[in-house]
């Protein structure tokens, strides 16, 4: 069974990210070994300067990265990243089942994204739009693409 993790920078505090983002939670319950796990995101003055946000940005990749598994398939999200349709992470996710390394990891930064050094170390990068999206709602936003990949590989309905 693939084991899936998300590792998403800072706690979701609004109910309608956490109620939304639960029911998928769960749904992906039955598909997968499914864990979320939120490293704290570094606190910045009200109009930080770029030095303060690498420094944030770096320490908040020594929380991230120590998720990591060796034999873990790393998937950054972030704005340069590819953007794939629902079919392509359906597949995604049938190829990292059969890969003998059934481990999926996919990254969320905070507010001011991810440092070089996690996006070096992720074997893709992805993009969810070109458009931006508050973080907590791209968290939403994965798992619900997730569960429809799994949703895709029965055949089910739920994608149309």
């Amino acid at each position: 069974m693939l084991a899936i993790r998300f590792v998403c920078v800072g706690k979701m505090r609004e109910r309608f990210y956490t109620d939304a983002f639960a029911e998928y939670a769960k749904r992906l319950g039955a598909y997968c070994r499914f864990e979320c796990v939120e490293p704290a995101e570094v606190r910045l003055p009200d109009k930080p300067s770029q030095a303060e946000i690498n420094a944030a940005l770096a320490k908040e990749a020594v929380d991230i990265v120590k998720w990591f598994q060796p034999d873990t398939y790393v998937v950054a999200l972030c704005v340069e990243g590819r953007q794939m349709p629902s079919e392509a992470m359906a597949r995604l996710l049938s190829e990292r089942e059969n890969s003998g390394k059934p481990k999926l990891c996919f990254v969320i930064g905070g507010s001011y994204g991810l440092s070089d050094t996690v996006k070096q170390r992720a074997d893709l990068r992805l993009s969810m739009s070109e458009m931006t999206f508050p973080h907590h709602l791209a968290r939403v936003m994965l798992a619900e693409q997730v569960y429809r990949g799994f949703k895709i590989r029965e055949g089910s309905k739920y994608h149309k």
